[in-house]
This record gives C-alpha cells, structure tokens and sequence, in this order.
C-alpha cells in the first residue's frame, strides 16, 4: 500500500544525488503545490490519488505548521489512471514543494497529449509512469492487497466490504486483469483465514 507518509519512492526509479539537485524557479507554497498536483490527477480523470513525501501531514494533506523540513525532498504522486496504477516522482530541485510542482506540471503535460494527441500517443506516454508490480517471487501482504492499514485491526466486514470495492475495478470485465483478480481473491481468502484462526 502506497503511504503518504514517509516518502513511498517507486521501486526502480532512480534517484538524483544530493549534489546533483539544483534550485528551481518555480514559486509555490507547499499547500499550493500539493493542490496542483491534486487538480491535475483530477482533470486527467485519475483516481484514488495519493501524494507522499516525507513532510509529516494533518489530516487535510497540508503540512505540519512545526514540520522541519526533511533531509530526502523527494516526491511521489500515485494514482489509478484506466485501471493502472501510475507513479510521478521527482527529486531534482532542492524543496520538497518544488519537486511537487514539477509532479503537477508534468500530469498537466500528460493531460496536453491525452487531449490534443491520439490514443496510442497517450498510452505510450503513460507506459514510463506505470508502476511496476512486485517480482513475480515476491508475494504480497494481504493487508496491502487489499489497501488495509497494517496496524489496525480488521473486522470480516471489513474486508469482505474492501474486497468487493477493489474486485469492481480489477474485475476483467470491468477492465482489470486476471492476475489482480486473482490476486485480490487469494488476498481475500487468506485474510478471511486469519479471522477464523484469530
């Protein structure tokens, strides 16, 4: 599961070293940036957005007014986009809020291409942004399957409630494939288990 805080990096994307970022232009706020970012997923049409640095967050998203700002300024913004899960992450510049807004502006140049350019155009634009999925030997958590905070306790509800939100959009007929589907269902059961057994 994608977590706002701390800093999620996609997994084998490749970071730009300390004495390598330099300072950007750009003048924005953090709340500001964190907002681009969020608008731009929306008029693409991505889903289930989800912003993570290592800048601790109330609970509206915005930062803490006594946060310190981090050592790692890196940024990654995850989204659903056509039932894929999409990844943008930045650490060029040296602020957090700038490396937000590079984020912002690079889906809004997506969202340029989506709108003036072809189908295949966008797809193959969007290719470079896809998350990848773990190594096929690397079997994941049911907890992170399911999108379930590790640290909570889960009710059968619960997860019987989470299971059928996700098998709508992983479901092949509704666009997802049949490894997730396959996936969510081994989440589902084996989750299920551990209620009996707990």
């Amino acid at each position: 599961m994608t977590e706002a805080f701390p800093l999620y990096w996609p997994e084998g994307r490749p970071r730009t070293p300390n004495d390598k970022r330099i300072a950007a232009r750009f003048d924005t706020g953090f709340g500001a940036a964190c907002r681009a970012v969020y608008e731009e997923i929306r008029r693409l049409g991505g889903q289930s957005p989800v912003l993570s640095t290592n800048v601790p967050l109330r609970r509206d998203g915005l930062p803490l007014a006594a946060a310190k700002r981090p050592n790692d300024v890196g940024a990654a913004a995850y989204f659903f986009y056509k039932n894929r899960q999409m990844a943008f992450a930045c650490d060029k510049w040296t602020i957090v809020e700038d490396n937000i807004y590079a984020i912002a502006k690079t889906i809004g140049a997506m969202r340029g291409i989506a709108r003036w350019g072809t189908g295949d155009m966008v797809d193959a634009a969007f290719s470079g942004f896809t998350s990848l999925p773990p190594p096929k030997s690397a079997k994941r958590n049911w907890r992170d399957v399911l999108n379930l905070p590790h640290n909570v306790w889960h009710t059968r509800s619960a997860i019987i409630i989470e299971y059928k939100t996700l098998a709508s959009r992983l479901h092949p007929d509704a666009g997802g494939t049949h490894e997730a589907m396959s996936e969510l269902n081994a989440a589902r059961d084996e989750a299920l288990r551990e209620k009996e057994g707990g």
